[in-house]
């Protein structure tokens, strides 16, 4: 395998240079329908592959960002009718190009792109991801083989298979998958005239080609296999350990079809975890296996199913008045207190409290939420407030911790000099993001609540 960070610095250094001359062709003859590479495409392909820790993997990703440019640039040319959205394209995601060498969820019109990558003409097989043969989320319509010879600063769109040309080929070779979780597909079971691709792109009926469908027990299998990942995904920590070497293919496949353990494993590779692994991804799992209960109904003054089953309390309108020691009233002396310190609560917030029982310590959890307008990324805060249900001073070594999909945001703890009666801490996210709480004390004792998600689910006025 080529030296990634070597080779592409070398590469584009002398792409950018103003003498740079073509190198030599003499080994390979190119065809006329060969598409060259910018030296502004080489430059963003560097870029975007810089983003992987992995060296193979890399490497891959440059030449498959290079392969989406040439793929894209080839359609331009013969049918600049056919719109291409990548929003998807999972080269462009570093935590799925960082397990899956492929250019996968491509759409281009209605169908399912997927583009393979070979970098050399004379190779008579091409090693293709198991993911996007196998799994439901990365299979194509069409995957589109195209040969990216990087020397030469050219690529090939060269062939293409249909999923369901795919499937019949490899039923009848009883084609088998390798230990590393990829494919050998001969090249020649790849159409040699791609132009019949643009032909099915513009008047085949998506339907012609039936995709399996996603399986609905993602989340049951992901339940059920927490204590195994949870015990294995640490150990993926150093980059040049890949997932097959260390989970089998079920075990792979409960990670790969979720976006948010590959964003885990993708910062645990880049070494953006500033906390506990373990209570990192404790908290991720419990962020996507249990159920959230809704802030936003609480501007509606209403509570959901879970906050009842859990004995939420909501509160008032939060307006500061004169203070007084019911659990209501404390809050709002609590509110006057963050007011002072600058911290605005909106006349539209709404808030409930919770009352926990701690190693024998009890505790009041006060949330507060309100929607934040913005007309690019509306978002939503959640303020918390820990304080004791007999207003004493709290025990010492406690935590509050707060977690997202992503990682542990805050781990606030008590101050015991200041002898701190609360801790507060405030995150704000997108309206698809959650929110972990969790309580502990040092020794070890910890309450984890349900995740706090925010949809009001009415026409909110603001």
């Amino acid at each position: 395998m080529k030296n990634l960070s070597n080779n592409l610095t070398n590469n584009l250094t002398n792409n950018l240079t103003n003498n740079h001359q073509p190198m030599s062709l003499e080994f390979e003859f190119l065809p006329i329908t060969a598409i060259n590479l910018t030296p502004e495409q080489i430059t963003q392909a560097v870029e975007n592959s810089l983003k992987i820790k992995n060296e193979s993997q890399q490497w891959a990703t440059y030449l498959n960002t290079l392969a989406l440019f040439t793929f894209k640039e080839w359609l331009t040319q013969r049918a600049d009718f056919l719109t291409v959205n990548e929003d998807k394209c999972t080269v462009f995601q570093p935590a799925i190009a960082n397990i899956i060498p492929a250019v996968a969820n491509l759409q281009v019109g209605k169908f399912k792109v997927c583009l393979l990558t070979n970098d050399s003409l004379g190779d008579d097989q091409i090693i293709v991801p198991r993911a996007v043969v196998e799994l439901p989320e990365y299979i194509a319509h069409f995957y589109v083989l195209i040969e990216v010879l990087e020397e030469q600063e050219t690529a090939i769109v060269s062939g293409f298979l249909s999923y369901q040309q795919l499937i019949e080929k490899q039923t009848a070779a009883n084609l088998q998958p390798e230990t590393d979780w990829t494919y050998q597909i001969p090249v020649s079971w790849f159409t040699q005239e791609p132009n019949y691709l643009l032909l099915n792109l513009r008047c085949l009926d998506p339907n012609a080609i039936t995709l399996p469908v996603t399986n609905n027990q993602r989340m049951q299998t992901l339940v059920s296999m927490q204590n195994e990942l949870m015990a294995l995904l640490p150990q993926l920590q150093l980059p040049n350990i890949q997932l097959w070497q260390v989970l089998n293919w079920e075990q792979g496949i409960a990670v790969i079809t979720n976006i948010q353990l590959l964003n885990w494993l993708y910062n645990l590779q880049q070494q953006q975890h500033n906390h506990s692994l373990q209570n990192s991804l404790k908290d991720l799992f419990q962020l996507l296996t249990q159920p959230a209960i809704n802030v936003g109904r609480w501007l509606w003054d209403e509570l959901d199913e879970l906050g009842e089953e859990l004995s939420w309390q909501l509160l008032p309108n939060i307006a500061p008045i004169p203070a007084l020691r019911s659990p209501v009233e404390e809050f709002q002396v609590i509110t006057n207190q963050l007011q002072n310190r600058g911290l605005e609560i909106p006349p539209q917030a709404r808030g409930a409290y919770h009352d926990l029982l701690l190693a024998g310590f009890p505790l009041r959890l006060y949330a507060v939420t309100w929607p934040i307008l913005s007309e690019s990324d509306p978002s939503w805060t959640l303020l918390l407030v820990l304080g004791t249900t007999a207003q004493n001073t709290l025990p010492a070594h406690l935590k509050l911790r707060v977690s997202d999909q992503t990682s542990i945001l805050i781990e606030q703890k008590i101050n015991q000099q200041q002898g701190d009666s609360y801790l507060f801490t405030r995150v704000v996210g997108n309206w698809d993001e959650k929110f972990l709480v969790s309580v502990s004390l040092v020794d070890g004792v910890e309450l984890t609540l349900p995740p706090f998600t925010f949809y009001p689910g009415r026409s909110y006025q603001f």
